[in-house]
């Protein structure tokens, strides 16, 4: 099975004739992540289609990384991999803030109420316009919890365990 692997990044398109990248961040710190890189995959999600590169060069522009591979050395080859994540291992990710966690180390997490009920398993997290919401597995049905401190009361990663305080009706919908 291959490496769990973690988007730091993402191809927007080709910069200059070397074969760069624009890569949009997706790392609260793009200069530490970035700046010590010395390896990483180039990853199709979408096909789990995922090539292994030497970084040559990753430099701040704005808020986007230029990003240099060996291998890509032209534009073409640089727009060919447009939408690609540039990804490393689980292990290599940088440890999360104090008080802070990434969402893949909730996975699998019992999601419990105050008083102790299970409501299911931490799946994900979907993107909203106003909060993001937490996926929660509940027994083949999927229960979208808002990601707000009224609701999600305690989150111990170490013990895989979220609590909420749902309001009335949030777990029938």
């Amino acid at each position: 099975m291959p490496a769990a692997l973690v988007a730091v990044g993402q191809v927007v398109w080709a910069h200059g004739l070397r074969g760069d990248m624009r890569v949009k961040t997706l790392t609260d710190h793009p200069e530490r992540r970035f700046g010590g890189l010395t390896d990483c995959v180039l990853w199709d999600a979408g096909r789990d289609a995922r090539i292994a590169c030497r970084v040559l060069e990753a430099r701040l522009d704005g808020p986007d990384v230029l990003l240099r591979v060996e291998g890509v050395g032209s534009p073409e080859a640089a727009q060919a991999l447009a939408g690609h994540f540039v990804a490393v291992e689980r292990e290599r990710a940088l440890p999360a803030p104090e008080g802070s966690f990434y969402p893949w180390q909730l996975e699998g997490a019992r999601v419990v109420t105050r008083d102790g009920r299970l409501v299911g398993c931490f799946r994900g997290i979907e993107p909203g316009p106003g909060q993001d919401c937490w996926v929660v597995d509940a027994g083949g049905r999927e229960v979208l919890v808002p990601a707000v401190p009224e609701i999600v009361v305690d989150v111990s990663v170490s013990e895989g365990r979220v609590v909420i305080d749902p309001p009335e009706g949030l777990l029938e919908l």
